[in-house]
């Protein structure tokens, strides 16, 4: 775990050296020397804005490394913009720094950002930062723009709709869970795997603007598949039916817990898997695999939407499956 800090720089010297780079090439963040920053889009388009926060012990570990703690920050935001199918612009983000996190620390965790900018083509436009006697709070707002009218949101799943979700579930519940110790022993490499997808999710950006005017109603997977397939159909007004044995599960989670009705209920109601979770009309089936071939991804049919309210989970004999744990509850 990081020890305490040998210096600590200045709130204007942190942000001088370590975060002003980060926003040398966003236009209207004023090399952050203003108290506010502009963003310009094209016309014909809307700005989307999500804020996500993460908490330590809640969210990332103390000891997990600072630059993957700070690119996991980012990505959970972008995740929602991809949901959103919005192509994001830039980010303002809050520290709430603890006495341990020290310089060394924070130029770890600056570069993880950096490295995230370029990747993503993103920038940072402005924030704060202060000390707290408490845990490490890491607050990042990001924004997007997608076509005016066409922002895909969690209303909109109509009976007679599909039910589809992308890449794999249960990989980062279960790499939280190994990296705290709770599994038996696995190949190191499945290892590795499932505790990169816990501490460094993969948001869909490219996946999630190819499903404007495809999907009817979308999220990202951050609650648990259930947990959050649940807020679309109260949103939307309609009951949806998710097939168990549709689930996708990587080969290193099958590996780890098989793959019977408990390891295909432990994965559902795992959060953190940051995928986008959708429904569609059957007539969009083809576009939607086209569209998740551009973007070199799985995407899995996994249910349907009728009339009613709530969602079940249905084993291969069409019977309802009690779920323990249907996902994260922050409350």
């Amino acid at each position: 775990m990081p020890g305490p800090p040998k210096t600590r720089l200045g709130e204007f010297e942190l942000i001088a050296k370590l975060f002003a780079p980060l926003a040398a090439k966003a236009e209207g963040a004023f090399n952050l020397t203003d108290d506010a920053a502009i963003l310009r889009h094209s016309p014909g388009e809307e700005l989307v804005v999500t804020v996500d926060a993460l908490v330590e012990a809640v969210h990332f570990r103390r000891d997990d490394p600072a630059d993957l703690i700070a690119a996991k920050a980012l990505r959970v935001n972008l995740s929602d913009l991809a949901a959103k199918g919005a192509l994001p612009l830039g980010y303002l983000m809050t520290l709430c720094l603890p006495s341990w996190a020290g310089d060394t620390w924070l130029a770890r965790f600056a570069e993880g950002l950096a490295q995230d900018q370029t990747r993503y083509g993103v920038n940072l436009l402005g924030g704060d930062t202060t000390s707290t006697p408490g845990r490490l709070v890491v607050s990042i707002s990001a924004f997007g723009t997608v076509p005016a009218g066409k922002m895909i949101r969690r209303a909109g799943a109509k009976p007679g709709d599909l039910v589809f979700v992308s890449g794999t579930i249960g990989d980062a519940g279960a790499g939280l869970s190994l990296a705290s110790g709770h599994e038996a022993e696995l190949d190191e490499k499945d290892k590795t795997a499932l505790i990169d997808r816990y501490r460094l999710p993969e948001p869909r950006l490219s996946f999630g603007r190819g499903l404007i005017g495809l999907a009817s109603a979308a999220l990202d997977v951050s609650d648990g598949l259930i947990a959050d397939l649940d807020h679309i159909a109260e949103i939307s007004g309609v009951r949806i039916l998710v097939e168990a044995s549709r689930i996708p599960l990587s080969p290193a989670y099958r590996r780890l817990r098989g793959n019977g009705i408990d390891a295909i209920t432990q994965a559902a109601g795992a959060g953190d898997d940051y995928e986008i979770a959708f429904t569609a009309p059957e007539s969009a089936r083809s576009a939607i695999l086209a569209a998740a071939s551009k973007a070199g991804l799985g995407v899995h049919e996994i249910g349907r939407v009728e009339p009613g309210a709530g969602i079940v989970l249905l084993d291969e004999r069409g019977q309802a499956v009690p779920v323990r744990h249907a996902g994260y509850t922050h409350f």
